[in-house]
């Protein structure tokens, strides 16, 4: 999945995208209220974390704009620790959680789960396709009960399929999601990163839909 990260703080913006990306998150970083806005309106994001206080643009305009533009991803805003009327504000311009500073990074990556589960429509923290549990909080993979080893790419490839398990996704949105439009990796970095989980998941768990890319089915090896 893809976070937008937006805080000016720079030291804490690099621990943040440090601590979601070893948890499996593709990460964009921005610090500028102006650009962040930019960002989220014309961006493919599965959740935020922006902080209010910011140069260019304060975050609570941001989100009432992405709000008001039909923008739905989840969002965790960040407040600093006295400001109650903030938090409150945030909660009622379309925010889906808060976080006041400072905070345990083990409680942002709590928080963040959640937010994208509840707006998945998925409360449970194990996520399964078929005989595939997905278990977020341990960033553990099961196939019919027994436990997979998966690279980082490979954990959230699988995790993005199955949050989408019922479409099919295209091998470029699957290079947006992973790779942040790196221009280092291909589709034919997809297609490799496939055939890899594949291997280790059994073939028929992923299926090519010809035109229109792959589908996670959880079905028998």
């Amino acid at each position: 999945m893809r976070v937008l990260i937006v805080e000016d703080d720079e030291r804490l913006a690099r621990n943040l995208r440090e601590a979601l990306q070893a948890a499996g998150f593709g990460v964009d970083l921005e610090g500028n209220g102006k650009e962040a806005w930019f960002k989220g309106e014309v961006g493919d994001y599965d959740a935020v974390i922006l902080d209010l206080g910011l140069p260019g643009l304060d975050g609570l305009t941001i989100l009432k704009r992405w709000r008001q533009a039909g923008m739905n991803a989840p969002i965790l805003i960040l407040t600093a620790r006295g400001d109650w009327t903030e938090r409150v504000e945030g909660i009622e311009a379309g925010a889906d959680d808060y976080l006041p500073k400072p905070f345990q990074m083990e409680e942002v990556l709590a928080r963040l789960r959640a937010i994208v589960r509840r707006k998945a429509g998925h409360a449970a923290p194990v996520r399964t396709v078929g005989d595939i549990a997905i278990d977020a909080r341990r960033m553990q993979i099961r196939v019919a009960g027994a436990p997979v080893e998966l690279t980082p790419h490979e954990y959230r490839l699988v995790c993005y399929l199955a949050f989408n398990a019922d479409r099919s996704v295209s091998q470029s949105e699957l290079l947006d999601h992973l790779y942040g439009g790196d221009s280092a990796y291909t589709t034919n970095s997809i297609e490799v990163l496939v055939g890899r989980v594949r291997r280790k998941l059994g073939s028929s768990r992923i299926e090519t839909r010809r035109g229109y890319g792959y589908i996670l089915t959880g079905g028998g090896a």
